[in-house]
């Protein structure tokens, strides 16, 4: 399986990864642990899901996909054999949405907690949050990273907002949070 070097600091990953939107919504329990496990004997071991999957379905409150790969991974065993890539920002309900740091600090626990491991190996913001700062996020997203609850980060930025090279204002701010950024249109 060909890798690629994840931004500048980050893992060795494929150049692809398996999508867990799906779990919890077209595929269940049982056939995502089958199809988690032939990703990882093929190579394919990064693996990306989001807080919000799979909140769009009838009776799902968002959490189904982490909690069955949380589910896999305490079964398996295989959590240091996998990559694991998560996103916040979404609307999860209750006004759980966005990218303020006290968010994030909530996110990145519930997202711990579902996915049963206590460190994620690249923490992204799923969209843009014109509300906060993009100070306050990347503090936030930094912090993780010093604690230990994130290896890497990564913020998408929406074309017109004040950095167009936040990467550059994290390095001068000696954050650790981003190793890779990618630039989005809306």
């Amino acid at each position: 399986m060909e890798k690629r070097k994840l931004g500048s600091t980050g893992p060795d990953v494929p150049v692809i990864c398996l999508g867990g939107n799906v779990f919890g919504w077209t595929v269940l329990e049982a056939e995502a642990f089958r199809l988690l496990d032939a990703a990882l004997d093929a190579g394919l071991n990064f693996v990306d899901t989001a807080d919000v999957y799979s909140r769009w379905v009838a009776g799902n409150k968002g959490g189904e996909s982490e909690t069955i790969i949380g589910k896999w991974i305490a079964k398996s065993g295989k959590r240091k054999d996998v990559i694991l890539a998560t996103k916040v920002g979404v609307e999860m309900g209750e006004g759980k949405k966005g990218l303020k740091a006290a968010y994030i600090r909530q996110a990145v626990e519930d997202s711990l907690q579902r996915l049963q491991t206590d460190y994620i190996d690249l923490y992204q913001a799923h969209r843009d949050d014109p509300e906060t700062s993009l100070e306050e996020t990347l503090t936030a997203f930094d912090a993780l990273v010093k604690q230990g609850k994130s290896g890497s980060l990564a913020h998408r930025i929406t074309v017109g907002r004040v950095w167009p090279r936040p990467w550059r204002r994290a390095a001068s701010m000696g954050w650790q949070a981003i190793s890779r950024c990618s630039r989005t249109t809306t």
